[in-house]
């Protein structure tokens, strides 16, 4: 509400007039409580099928087919501003209410399930607030960080969620240090599954060591600034230190994990505490009373529902639970998280037209996200690939580390790659951290029988003799893996498998994102066996269609997931004994 209008009796917020139509079942936006509007109130058709779609639903003042014609915009009627509210009708006092012949005829239909209004055409207010809500959204080009363009079918995606520690915006001056730049403070690597039936959400603990590597960022006058790498550094330098943007931590985790990050989406304090508000509090348990001075979280033992300072404080404690370790701090957060996605999606949430709106003022003001994905537009294609996963299938887990062993006073970790092999190759491999109900798997191979058959088509590619290893021909190339894996592959095959007739060809001509190669039919019995030496899924395999002469060489180039010669690529089907995990579908009280 703004100033001119503070206090006034006679102006409703429109989050509070949506009003579901039992004929329908529908909400319907009555912006005037008159008993002539709720009898002249109906309900606007259903969107077309995205073939027949209105073409002039993007447009001011288009009219969809069917719709009431919206009235034209009027100097009363404001674009939209960072901190308005929902523009239902322009600022809020701009008009008296008796001004509303035209007001009374505009109607706007949304089921509570969707982003669906934003779409609806006929509507000066639909447009004015999917504008409002495309300004709230902070976008920051990322340049070839991530993968440009949407969401692919069948193809598997990776966004990277950063919590920083930015202590910007009002109330936050007071934790730690007021004038920090912000850090990479939580981050996850969020992986849907191809066919979209599952998700892990992996934790990078901050005060991991590792290397971050040159980045180049985008500098406000448009130029290209080169940031120089660092060696030996904790994660969380990633971001902010040095003018490093969320592109650098996007590297760095690919570095970490030889998995492709497509897009991020960063939050700060704020986002916490907007979002845990908008939803009305996210139910939390603790096992034992809480008092910690630091992050100021006073709970009593049991359950509680917490929003704004309160949830901020229960995410930031490092020493209510555990033994009051960073790590044991990333599995009170993995709890929060998925206690809020439960509410999410809850049916209380779903269907009540004010929290959605909440909701979606809270996320765009709160998030900052690449251009891949900078718009309501992408963000609604975002949610359609999620809305059918379910949560028991969303995993959250946590890069297995160790403590550095460099270190007398442990104070940092290092990656354990008895576990975090096995678990990166799971990720990369698209394999779930969770077991699929196969009754969920078979209704989506019926329903997707191309795919199963194309699987199938991989498989027979490991089917067959093996070619001797002498007699073996290959050519390497380095497509994307880390500096020196050509000539670090051709030493291990000859030194260690008798590989003899294979070449270093330095770097391929582009980069890839996973490890190929490429053969003739009738070199098939030396891919089989490259593959078995490789540990090369089927899905690496390219046959050709030609044959090829007695002395061509195969062409294996190396991709992003190299992690090194004789590590095997081939992902394993069940998770390493001794990783944590949660399921987000489960409560858990924090202890």
């Amino acid at each position: 509400m703004d100033a001119q209008s503070r206090g006034r009796a006679d102006e409703i917020d429109p989050a509070d007039q949506w009003v579901l139509n039992p004929r329908t079942g529908n909400y319907e936006l009555q912006l005037d409580h008159s008993p002539a509007q709720a009898q002249a109130s109906v309900a606007a058709p259903r969107r077309a099928p995205s073939d027949q779609a209105p073409r002039q639903a993007g447009r001011r003042g288009a009219p969809a087919p069917g719709a009431p014609a919206a009235p034209s915009p009027s100097p009363a009627v404001p674009g939209p501003r960072r901190g308005d509210g929902p523009p239902g009708g322009g600022r809020r006092g701009g008009r008296s209410r008796k001004d509303g012949g035209g007001r009374k005829k505009k109607v706007l239909v949304i089921t509570g399930a969707t982003l669906a209004f934003l779409l609806v055409g006929g509507s000066v207010a639909a447009y004015l607030y999917y504008e409002h809500l495309n300004g709230n959204l902070n976008v920051t080009d990322v340049g070839d960080a991530g993968t440009s363009g949407g969401f692919k079918k069948d193809q598997a995606f990776n966004i990277l969620v950063i919590g920083t520690d930015k202590r910007s915006g009002e109330g936050n001056e007071g934790y730690g240090d007021s004038g920090s730049v912000g850090h990479a403070d939580t981050t996850i690597l969020f992986h849907v599954s191809k066919d979209r039936s599952n998700a892990t959400a992996l934790s990078i603990p901050r005060d991991l060591i590792t290397n971050v590597p040159s980045c180049p960022t985008k500098q406000p006058d448009g130029t290209t600034k080169n940031i120089p790498g660092e060696r030996g550094v904790r994660f969380n330098t990633s971001l902010g230190q040095a003018g490093r943007d969320p592109g650098c931590t996007m590297r760095t985790v690919k570095e970490i994990t030889g998995i492709q990050i497509d897009h991020f989406m960063m939050a700060d304090f704020n986002a916490v505490k907007n979002l845990s508000t908008a939803v009305g509090g996210v139910p939390v348990c603790v096992e034992k009373a809480v008092d910690d001075e630091d992050s100021k979280l006073k709970l009593s033992a049991g359950e509680h529902r917490l929003e704004g300072e309160q949830a901020l404080a229960f995410v930031r404690t490092r020493h209510a639970f555990g033994n009051e370790s960073d790590l044991d701090r990333i599995k009170t957060q993995q709890q929060f998280l998925g206690s809020m996605m439960r509410e999410m999606k809850s049916k209380q949430t779903l269907t009540s037209p004010k929290k959605f709106f909440s909701l979606a003022e809270a996320a765009t003001k709160s998030l900052s996200v690449d251009s891949g994905i900078g718009s309501i537009d992408k963000l609604t294609d975002l949610a359609g690939e999620l809305k059918d996963i379910d949560l028991k299938n969303i995993t959250f887990t946590t890069l297995p580390v160790l403590d550095n062993p460099a270190e007398k006073v442990k104070a940092t970790v290092v990656v354990n790659p008895a576990q975090a092999d096995p678990l990166l190759q799971m990720i990369r491999g698209d394999v779930s951290l969770t077991e699929v109900e196969q009754k969920e798997q078979a209704a989506k191979d019926a329903a997707d029988a191309a795919n199963a058959e194309e699987k199938n088509k991989q498989d027979a590619l490991l089917q067959g003799s093996r070619a001797p290893a002498k007699d073996v021909r290959v050519d390497i190339y380095n497509g994307g893996g880390p500096a020196g894996s050509a000539s670090g592959t051709l030493t291990w095959l000859q030194n260690t498998k008798g590989v003899s007739k294979a070449s270093n060809r330095g770097n391929a001509p582009a980069k890839v994102p996973t490890t190929q190669l490429e053969y003739a039919p009738n070199q098939a019995d030396q891919a089989r066996a490259l593959a078995d030496m490789m540990g090369l899924p089927a899905s690496a395999l390219k046959p050709g269609t030609a044959d090829a002469s007695a002395k061509t060489p195969m062409k294996l180039t190396l991709g992003a997931d190299f992690k090194g010669a004789g590590v095997s690529q081939t992902a394993p089907q069940k998770a390493p004994e001794g990783v944590q995990r949660v399921e987000a579908d489960k409560a858990i009280c924090a202890k």
